[in-house]
């Protein structure tokens, strides 16, 4: 039978286009309430974000008919969601009469996300096949070293709230950090995928787990060094966790060895109470966790609990449905548009609002995973489960410092808090994700035009099946290959037939 080209028959992504006029809906919705609460009126720029939103979101959606039709439905109307009702809330924040609410935030946000969904636009166009990425391992880890040691060139970066994490150039200044975890989480993937078999054999056995192999230990003690000396040298809690937990949750992904975790949660614990016991920046973070309301913390003129406790405060006044659009005191919490914007979230949308985002996003994060699982080749599977493990590690890391389940860092929540380097970053994020789902909707018979050519069938010992876009299932040798050939070079997809 004739392979169909991959226009043929091709989804019109219909679903996708509803949704994306409801997302919008629900963000315009949220801009009037705002205007007609604080001024009797539509709010200065409604018309403009309004029809800049919705050019964006359908040019996405054109292009993802073109160059991707088959990719994943959910997620980008999910992410235009969050992204409209963040428009809404920092344009509330702007209408404050508050003193502390300066500048004008909404128009940035707007033009931030405008540049992240162009570039997330380009992604889709010139990345044909995640595979390609995979060339590119060592290149990455080399990308994510120098921009993780941006911040401390002198004269490139500077300290902002006690913590050393951004670059200025010129008037703009830069998160690298943010750009970092996807360069991580490439070679992570990529390494990962070329010696998984090598990590997961097993070790010793400890109360009933298994552990791995003393000499296999190496990688994670690397990455440990890494967040560690991000923890000490730019006084960022956050980051340091991200990059950890990225690397863990994947190894785990790749070796299926829970020993891993445990392994990995030991040694964060141990840096963790090193780095307490040490640093007074990481004292004075954890004194604002465990006693907000002492008044010596609170009054303090340099990391006080002032913030945290007028968030807590704000969440408390929205109740179970929230005080409404433009009717709380958000403005009063220092820096509600970006860090805290969840807790502004939370006074005037309520604790109903607060787990409708939390769906959304997990939402994001569900199709990550699964498109993870449905994708054929293991580095494609390393990378998608990556991407959206370490969304949802943010997730937990921002929400859980705002409600003091952990201490506060500075990390900021994906799509909704307002920052350039975020929204370029969780752009570039979806985008990746969006050419992953595709690949793992194709169907067996559509290759990508332009994509990488299939591996050739291995010669080995074993034949290789995939069952349901899950994963081969390998016969004979482990990994089903031959001498010297990788186990993804040896998977030749085969569904549900012998070769």
């Amino acid at each position: 039978m004739s392979a169909l080209r991959p226009e043929e028959n091709a989804p019109a992504r219909i679903a996708e286009a509803v949704l994306l006029v409801v997302a919008l809906a629900l963000g315009m919705g949220g801009m009037w309430m705002v205007g007609y609460s604080l001024e009797d009126g539509l709010p200065e720029g409604f018309w403009t974000y309004s029809i800049v939103l919705a050019a964006l979101a359908f040019t996405t959606h054109i292009v993802l008919r073109l160059r991707a039709p088959y990719a994943d439905q959910v997620i980008l109307p999910a992410v235009v969601l969050l992204n409209s009702v963040s428009m809404a809330m920092v344009l509330r924040l702007d209408l404050s009469p508050l003193d502390m609410m300066v500048g004008a935030n909404a128009p940035r946000h707007i033009m931030w996300s405008a540049i992240g969904i162009l570039l997330a636009c380009a992604i889709i166009f010139v990345i044909r096949d995640h595979r390609s990425l995979r060339r590119l391992t060592y290149t990455a880890m080399i990308v994510g070293i120098v921009l993780v040691v941006l911040p401390l060139v002198p004269g490139l970066g500077r300290e902002i709230n006690g913590a050393q994490i951004w670059i200025f150039i010129g008037p703009f200044s830069l998160q690298p950090a943010e750009f970092a975890k996807i360069a991580f989480a490439v070679f992570f993937a990529g390494y990962l995928v070329a010696n998984r078999d090598t990590l997961a054999l097993a070790g010793k056995k400890f109360l009933g787990l298994q552990l791995p192999r003393l000499r296999d230990l190496g990688p994670i003690l690397i990455v440990w060094a890494v967040s560690l000396a991000v923890l000490i040298g730019e006084k960022d809690l956050g980051t340091s966790l991200l990059f950890f937990g990225l690397f863990v949750g994947m190894l785990y992904l790749a070796t299926d060895r829970v020993g891993w975790i445990v392994i990995g949660l030991t040694m964060f614990a141990a840096g963790a109470v090193v780095a307490w016991s040490i640093f007074s920046h990481v004292q004075a973070r954890v004194d604002v966790w465990l006693d907000p309301l002492n008044p010596d913390l609170y009054d303090r003129e340099f990391g006080s609990s002032y913030q945290i406790v007028q968030g807590l405060f704000g969440m408390a006044h929205g109740g179970m449905f929230g005080a409404g659009w433009g009717e709380g005191y958000s403005d009063r919490v220092p820096f509600a548009y970006s860090d805290f914007i969840y807790a502004a979230l939370g006074e005037e949308l309520g604790l109903t609002g607060l787990l409708a985002i939390l769906l959304i996003y997990l939402v994001i994060v569900q199709r990550g995973l699964r498109h993870a699982v449905g994708v054929r080749d293991g580095f494609g599977k390393l990378l998608a489960g990556g991407l959206a493990f370490v969304m949802a590690l943010q997730l937990f890391v921002v929400v859980g410092g705002i409600t003091r389940i952990i201490p506060l860092t500075g990390l900021t929540l994906p799509f909704i808090a307002q920052g350039g380097s975020s929204l370029l970053a969780n752009w570039i994020v979806i985008a990746l994700l969006l050419r992953i789902s595709d690949a793992a909707r194709r169907p067996s018979a559509l290759p990508t035009r332009g994509a990488l050519a299939d591996p050739a069938p291995a010669m080995g010992g074993g034949d290789a099946i995939e069952v349901g876009g899950a994963g081969p299932v390998q016969a004979g040798t482990e990994a089903g290959a031959g001498r010297g050939t990788t186990p993804d070079e040896a998977t030749q997809i085969v569904r549900g037939v012998d070769r």
